[in-house]
């Protein structure tokens, strides 16, 4: 399963999402900004982040575009969560360096189908 880093500040919806993801066998890691965003991610080399489009006190993006910046973290898949899904977000979300979308409210099918596919496949076990 993947090791998943959650930037969320809306503590609900960080907390379910951790909590029903945590159910289906992933490890999770949790940021409610910016820096402890960075931190995690440099610190846990997550698999995938799920990354709120607008943390408090910070422009849309301005945490995509400095985790694809950092040598340390640009190779990390980011799944944008989205207020907005207008093709005009989504191609700022891109240009930001997110390479999934996915629009709120969330579903959850659909997330989990978008984490295994930006996810690598498990190693095969050999006997």
């Amino acid at each position: 399963m993947a090791k998943i880093l959650v930037v969320e500040d809306n503590e609900q919806l960080g907390a379910l999402l951790v909590e029903r993801l945590e159910r289906r066998g992933h490890s999770l890691l949790r940021a409610a900004d910016a820096a402890a965003a960075f931190a995690a991610a440099k610190a846990s080399q997550p698999d995938v982040i799920l990354l709120d489009q607008q943390l408090r006190g910070q422009e849309d993006w301005a945490v995509a575009r400095a985790l694809k910046y950092d040598d340390h973290t640009r190779a990390i898949p980011i799944i944008a969560l989205m207020g907005a899904n207008s093709d005009e977000a989504r191609d700022a979300a891109r240009q930001a360096g997110c390479d999934e979308f996915h629009p709120k409210p969330l579903d959850f099918g659909r997330l989990l189908q978008q984490i295994d596919a930006v996810t690598p496949a498990p190693e095969a076990e050999t006997a």
